[in-house]
C-alpha cells in the first residue's frame, strides 16, 4: 500500500499591530483611582477602553473618544466623579506613555 500525502503550499501573512495600553493612577471623586487605558486600533477616531473600579470594586467599564480635538467619555450608568474626570483622562492620553 502506497500512501500519497500532498502538501500544498499555504501562505500566511500575519499583521502585527502595537498595543498601546497603560495604566495610571490618579485622583477622582476625592479618591486616588487606577484607570487602565487601551488603545483600540479599529476605530476612525482615536478611542481609548478605559476601565477602573468604583467604591465596592465593580469593575467601570467606558469608552474615551476623540470627537474633532475634544476627548468625550462614552457610557452607561457611570457615576458623576468618573463623568467629570474627563480633564485629568485627556492629560493622560494626550502625554507620551512609557513601555512597561
Amino acid at each position: 500500500v502506497i500512501i500519497d500525502i500532498l502538501f500544498t503550499e499555504c501562505k500566511t501573512h500575519m499583521i502585527f499591530q502595537k498595543q498601546v495600553q497603560f495604566s495610571k493612577h490618579r485622583k477622582a471623586g476625592g479618591r486616588i483611582k487606577e484607570f487602565n487605558f487601551l488603545k483600540l486600533n479599529n476605530t476612525q477616531a482615536p478611542t481609548y477602553s478605559v476601565d477602573v473600579s468604583d467604591e465596592r470594586g465593580k469593575r467601570l467599564v467606558f469608552l474615551f473618544i476623540n470627537d474633532g480635538g475634544n476627548w468625550k467619555i462614552s457610557g452607561e450608568g457611570l457615576p458623576e466623579w468618573l463623568t467629570s474626570a474627563g480633564q485629568i483622562l485627556q492629560q493622560e492620553v494626550d502625554s507620551p506613555h512609557d513601555p512597561e
